[in-house]
């Protein structure tokens, strides 16, 4: 097989509501989204019996399993938005920190987005 690279993507959604702390604006009320989560994972070896990278029923599995203490929260009460304000960009990063270790070895987490509504996304990548 030739050299190249992998790439799946899927897209599920929660509905939650938050307060942005310190907004001064609308949105440090109480108000809530159906919130679109987009993710994407990447490698180069594909399965040698069945010959894909992972099964997408799998994948969005392990992301149901992340989104679960999320979906029909108010997420400044889940941790760790308790603490942290639960903006678009955190949603993102926490949602990529518990999926990357969920992830078999040779599967790399490459990004997650979130969208508070549509044409308005926020991704996360590490450097």
């Amino acid at each position: 097989m030739p050299d190249g690279r992998y790439r799946l993507t899927i897209r599920e959604s929660f509905a939650a509501s938050h307060c942005l702390r310190h907004y001064e604006g609308k949105c440090e009320n109480l108000h809530g989204h159906n919130f679109e989560v987009e993710v994407a994972v990447e490698g180069t070896r594909l399965d040698p019996k069945i010959e894909f990278l992972m099964d997408f029923k799998e994948l969005r599995t392990k992301l149901k399993e992340v989104l679960g203490p999320l979906d029909h929260a108010h997420l400044n009460e889940v941790a760790p938005f308790d603490l942290r304000n639960p903006s678009s960009e955190n949603l993102a990063r926490h949602i990529y920190e518990q999926l990357a270790t969920a992830l078999p070895g040779h599967v790399k987490l490459v990004h997650v987005s979130v969208s508070e509504k549509p044409g308005q996304t926020a991704t996360y990548f590490p450097e």
